[in-house]
Parts: C-alpha cells; structure tokens; sequence
C-alpha cells in the first residue's frame, strides 16, 4: 500500500527580495508566505525548518501513541516539540539536527519501558527515517 501526499511552494522573484507561498493538499497550508525575511528574520509566516519540525513532531507523537497502546498503554497525554537547527556550512545551509522534546502522561508505565518504546518510536516514526540529520529525544514523564 502507498499513500501519497502533496505538497507545493511557489517563489518569485529569485534570490533574497523573493516571496514564497506554501501549500498543502489537505488545505491545512493555503498559500502560507515563506521567505528570507521569514526564514532568517522576524517576518510573519512560515519557513522549510518550521514545517520540517512540524512533521517531526507530529509523526513521532503519533508513532509513539501507536506504540503505547500497542504495549497495553492507553490512558495518557503526549506533548511533542522538535527544534530543527539550520547550520551555515560553506557557502549554503544544512539542517544538521532534529531534537525531540517530550512531555509525556502515560499511566502504569515505568521510566525504563517508557525510555525503551520511546527510542523505538524515535528510530522507526517515517519522518525520522527520512532525515539524515541527527535526531535525538529529551523526554519528560509525568506521572
């Protein structure tokens, strides 16, 4: 089974003074405006990093919740951020890290079970798997 989804961005003019517009097949994007000034600076709208982080977050959120409730666990609540960091290198840019940050309800669960299917949901949710950058997990467990 595959699943395609769609995304399209549309930028002009070309170099720093141009503006982009985001979009998403779903409708949750409609013309977002992205830029330098919104990549680089305080301009209101979104940027490649901002987007990547959302997908992160959401696909490990749901990846981890998938897993718990396999592991019998299905009274809780999960708080996800990802920081994605841009690096200059050379003359271009890489994003050179992905950090999960979690913070997690999950009732019955003990911090070592909790560390292990955590870590498995990190390694296996789509997202992570797609990137090449380094990915890591800050967790918190409330109880």
């Amino acid at each position: 089974m595959s699943i395609v989804k769609t995304a399209s961005a549309h930028y002009l003019p070309l170099g720093k003074q141009g503006k982009g517009k985001v979009s998403t097949q779903s409708g949750a994007l409609k013309n977002q405006p992205y830029g330098f000034n919104t990549r680089f600076e305080d301009e209101p709208g979104t940027n490649p990093e901002e987007l990547l982080g959302s997908a992160h977050a959401s696909c490990f959120a749901m990846a981890l919740s998938f897993a718990l409730a396999d592991a019998g666990f299905e009274d809780g609540e999960l708080s996800v951020e990802a920081y994605v960091t841009l690096e200059k290198e050379g003359d271009g840019f890489s994003v050179v890290k992905s950090e999960l940050v979690l913070d997690a309800v999950v009732n019955g669960i003990e911090e070592e079970q909790f560390k292990e299917i955590a870590g498995g949901a990190k390694e296996n949710c789509p997202i992570s798997k797609v990137l090449n950058a380094e990915i890591t997990l800050t967790h918190t467990l409330n109880k």
